[in-house]
């Protein structure tokens, strides 16, 4: 992730489905036993499966 990047609470984003999300995050954090380089980006984006918005699944697709 750029350093640039900042994830902060996203209180009028659109919701989205929150299994795929979290989903997708199991998938990255089954990643980083292998690429521990995305590990600080990846726990950064796990953070938000509560809530999840669209904001975030676009930043997690761009590990993808």
């Amino acid at each position: 992730m750029r350093t640039l990047t900042k994830l902060d609470i996203d209180e009028n984003g659109k919701n989205v489905d929150i299994t795929e999300y979290q989903g997708m995050i199991g998938s990255l954090l089954y990643l980083t036993v292998s690429k521990p380089d995305i590990m600080s980006s990846v726990c950064l984006c796990a953070c938000f499966q509560a809530c999840p918005k669209k904001s975030y699944v676009s930043v997690v697709k761009h590990f993808f």
